[in-house]
């Protein structure tokens, strides 16, 4: 009986881990994903700069910076795959990500809600 258990559970793992492998074909293109990194280093070498220009009112100066320095500019991403649509901020993911873990309860405090 015991093996027969087992035999389930690694049947199971395995579902859940092709699961896992399709879902990877959804993922964002890789330039779209090069771009953001490109743009958020870009931010934090620009900030103290920014910063000081905003304080000076020097807003001609602040036009030459790159456009990309800009914070505004930057388009949320969801970090496990890059989708830029239905972002969370509280968890820094999608919704269709979001739902996958918090089904696995891997997703510390967050449980299905039943009424």
């Amino acid at each position: 009986m015991l093996l027969f258990k087992s035999n389930i559970y690694y049947l199971i793992k395995l579902i859940q881990l092709t699961y896992y492998l399709e879902e990877d074909l959804y993922m964002a293109k890789k330039s779209k994903i090069a771009k953001f990194q490109r743009q958020q280093a870009l931010i934090v070498k620009y900030a103290p700069l920014r910063a000081e220009l905003k304080a000076k009112g020097d807003y001609d100066a602040l036009r030459q910076l790159p456009r990309d320095a800009n914070p505004n500019r930057l388009k949320n991403r969801d970090q496990l795959d890059g989708r830029p649509r239905a972002y969370m901020r509280q968890f820094g993911m999608s919704r269709i990500n979001f739902r996958q873990y918090a089904h696995l309860g891997q997703i510390p405090g967050v449980r299905k809600a039943s009424w």
